[in-house]
């Protein structure tokens, strides 16, 4: 029996060529999409979820200004000392970059960070050599990832070779671990032990120092977070002070929460991301599957309607109800099995594609972890009995009299059923384009804001000794190639440093947060930064004890002062020191468009001065990059010169949100075109169920395009019905969406009218093909 129905199956396939490829294509690629959108979403939702302690697992984060991921480098032996009940705690200090000399060879090694001895027992990373219980144990040691390792010493052995580091410390390799994982939140290269530079950082003073270290503790079993939050403001009091206790928060941060976390100051080695984004990207591969099956029943009704005489046939010979749906389920499951072996193979071929496109690595084995193929037999099977069970109920149905009469069209209930799935399938495409647009928008919208500052053909140089900026200043002047150069503590963007500001005169007497630059005189002339009140920055003068500083817009406003102009000549606390107000400088973008500008001072303070930064000529850029490299080299003798073009380091800040966004664009086409699929099927059967009235009209007159109109007018009502849902349901989730940025378009009934043009102009080119082929036959073959 079951080989009868394949063979059936089999031969209803192959003399239905074009049926079979729209629904085979259109499923296939709906399953490699959802598969590929999958694995995304689960690599960023499953970050940090291999450590085995990870869900006991917390990062002590810092709260009196604002969310900050970093701490006291004090914090974590005072937990130890005053938490006896902890059983890991360890400390972590991540590094933007380092100069690494292995041999004669010198390397400029970008994100590597200090541990101590506990890091590998609170945190599980593979291990290729070495013991972990004491690799980090003493100073001057350290444990490298295999790419760094191979990078240095390629074939050899690591073990036991040194590693100078910043000309100070001689490193002796200690063990070699696999390369961090892609859904890691801790992303480094090598890891030095913090004994190395503890004498350094922890005077007696440190827990007042910039805090730049993360501390993390691991609870026991039986012990809850709120525990030991509940002791927090003790052993704050205890370490800082009464005072500080006051207005100072510690917080637990779960260590699986950092990679979402966007409240936090952005910390150098990780980057957050909203989980809705992903949410987003699932809700489309659903969207997808949803689309796939819509197509899938609506094909195969057409199908059971053109095979109406055939099911009269197997009536009248005796088959029975339940066989005939069994016969006609065989074919979907025939048909359904060969879309997904498609779809899979499809998923294969284009997941590296994607991961490198999106700068991830999924290695192409996840497709074959149970819970990916658990995941595939059950859309194989989900959509076998949604796609399967009605068209084969439907043609069971039929009445074999009516069936087996020549001429007679064959018509059942259930059309209903096919308009609310094409409504369905409008409102799909409609929510996938208003979404997208308002996605697109948004992200042009961020990217076109005006950043305060002019970012075009400036690269930052860090400088490893600032006691030498006066002579590569000397040296680089004379060069045609160099427009501006000014010396800082970074670049507008970079090296963001933060301090309490009061201003008892206006009732802000308690810390308030802003951020603090260090300049020179050429800084805001050289980034176009616009003065609106006072003057440029001026140095200190010996003695002085109020600091001359200039402020932005947005620190005037907090000290309630109205117009630049009143600004100039008024004080305020800047932690321990007063300073004067002598210049108002335009508000400007100091970190990611997704977050509100703050409150800033600019200080002229050399000794603060840590980056060159120099606007080059367009013309030649690479020679004049060469001749800079030259006087570096000349003056830092023992440093590898490095430099980083400001746009490049701005782009960094959104290039992954506009990768995802590219990624919402060709799924959501995707599903758009999948839709279109099923638009066909309905209207292939409404053109076989209308064949002798679209004859009679033509008979009567009617032209092609009258007879286009009929069709595309029931179309166009379900397509305002759809949007009748699609428009509301839309706006109530991008506009929760946009509220996770600081700066927001409006969304407004623009996008909504392209959206239902463009659906309506989607599905004229679907219906029109149809409609013109049942507009041309000639009416003498169907009124015989």
């Amino acid at each position: 029996m079951f080989l009868s129905y394949l063979k059936t199956a089999t031969r209803a396939i192959s003399h239905n060529l074009r049926y079979t490829f729209l629904n085979a294509f259109g499923l296939a690629l709906s399953i490699a999409a959802s598969l590929i959108i999958f694995l995304i979403v689960r690599n960023e939702l499953s970050y940090d979820s291999f450590h085995q302690k990870a869900d006991r697992t917390y990062r002590v984060t810092f709260n009196e200004l604002d969310y900050n991921p970093s701490v006291s480098m004090a914090v974590t032996p005072a937990i130890r000392n005053d938490f006896p009940e902890l059983p890991l705690v360890s400390q972590y200090w991540y590094r933007e970059k380092g100069l690494m000399k292995v041999g004669n060879t010198r390397y400029n090694q970008k994100g590597y960070a200090f541990a101590d001895g506990d890091f590998f027992r609170v945190f599980d990373f593979s291990w290729l050599s070495g013991d972990p219980r004491n690799a980090l144990s003493g100073p001057n040691e350290v444990v490298l990832t295999r790419s760094t390792a191979q990078k240095y010493f390629g074939d050899r052995d690591p073990i036991g070779q040194l590693i100078n580091l910043d000309n100070k410390f001689d490193l002796k390799v200690t063990g070699v671990i696999k390369d961090v994982p892609p859904n890691s939140s801790l992303v480094f290269s090598m890891l030095v032990s913090f004994e190395t530079v503890k004498k350094l950082v922890l005077t007696d003073n440190a827990f007042f120092r910039i805090m730049g270290g993360n501390t993390f503790v691991v609870l026991p079993e039986n012990y809850t977070i709120e525990q030991l939050q509940r002791r927090l403001p003790g052993f704050i009091a205890k370490n800082w002070g009464a005072d500080i206790s006051k207005t100072t928060r510690l917080i637990l941060q779960p260590l699986k929460d950092i990679h979402f976390d966007q409240r936090y100051i952005s910390s150098p080695g990780n980057t957050t991301t909203s989980k809705t984004t992903y949410w987003g990207l699932a809700a489309i591969a659903l969207f997808i599957i949803i689309t796939a099956c819509i197509n899938f029943i609506n094909m195969a009704t057409v199908q059971a309607i053109r095979r109406a005489r055939e099911t009269g046939v197997r009536k009248v010979l005796g088959a029975y109800r339940g066989q005939l749906v069994l016969q006609f389920l065989s074919e979907t499951a025939v048909l359904v099995l060969i879309s997904v072996i498609l779809g899979f193979i499809s998923a294969l071929l284009l997941l590296p594609l994607v991961a490198t496109w999106m700068d991830l690595r999924i290695p192409v084995s996840q497709l074959l972890q149970p819970v990916i193929l658990g995941l595939l037999a059950a859309i194989t099977v989900t959509v076998i009995l949604l796609a399967g069970l009605y068209p084969a109920f439907v043609q069971a149905a039929f009445n074999p009299t009516n069936a087996l009469k020549a001429n007679t069209n064959i018509s059942f209930k259930g059309l209903g059923l096919r308009k609310v799935l094409v409504s369905a399938q409008f409102g799909i495409s409609q929510v996938l384009i208003a979404g997208t647009l308002i996605v697109g928008y948004q992200m042009d919208f961020l990217k076109n804001k005006d950043l305060g500052f002019n970012k075009e053909a400036v690269i930052s140089i860090p400088l490893p000794d600032e006691t030498k900026r006066e002579v590569m200043r000397e040296q680089l002047a004379a060069n045609p190639g160099i427009q501006q150069m000014s010396f800082g503590s970074g670049d507008p963007v970079s090296n963001n440093a933060f301090a309490p500001f009061t201003c008892p005169d206006v009732g802000i007497t308690k810390n308030d947060v802003t951020e603090i630059k260090f300049i020179d005189e050429q800084y805001l002339p050289m980034f176009d930064m616009k003065i609106l009140a006072g003057e440029n920055v001026h140095r200190q003068r010996e003695g002085d004890t109020v600091r001359q500083v200039v402020v932005n817009e947005t620190l005037m406003h907090k000290i309630h002062i109205q117009t630049p102009q009143q600004a100039i000549g008024k004080r305020f606390n800047l932690g321990s020191n007063t300073c004067l107000i002598t210049g108002v400088v335009h508000d400007f973008q100091s970190e990611s468009r997704y977050k509100q500008r703050r409150p800033c001072v600019l200080i002229n303070e050399p000794d603060a001065f840590g980056a060159v930064n120099i606007r080059i000529q367009p013309t030649d850029m690479g020679k004049t990059i060469a001749a800079i490299d030259k006087v570096w080299s000349a003056i830092f003798t023992d440093n590898q010169f490095a430099y980083r073009f400001l746009d490049d380091r701005i782009a960094d800040m959104y290039r992954q949100e506009q990768k995802i966004y590219t990624a919402f664009r060709i799924f959501s086409f995707l599903a758009i075109v999948i839709g279109c699929f099923g638009l066909y099927g309905l209207v292939a059967y409404a053109a076989v169920q209308r064949t002798k009235e679209m004859s009679i009209r033509k008979v009567l007159g009617a032209t092609v395009w009258s007879i286009v109109g009929l069709f595309a007018k029931e179309f166009i009502i379900l397509i305002i019905v759809a949007f009748c849902i699609a428009a509301p349901l839309t706006y109530y989730v991008m506009q929760h969406w946009l509220e996770h940025f600081a700066y927001q378009m409006h969304i407004g009934g623009g996008i909504f009218l392209v959206a239902i043009i463009l659906s309506i102009v989607i599905a004229a080119i679907t219906i029109a093909y149809q409609a013109i082929k049942a507009g041309l036959v000639n009416p003498a073959q169907n009124l015989r």
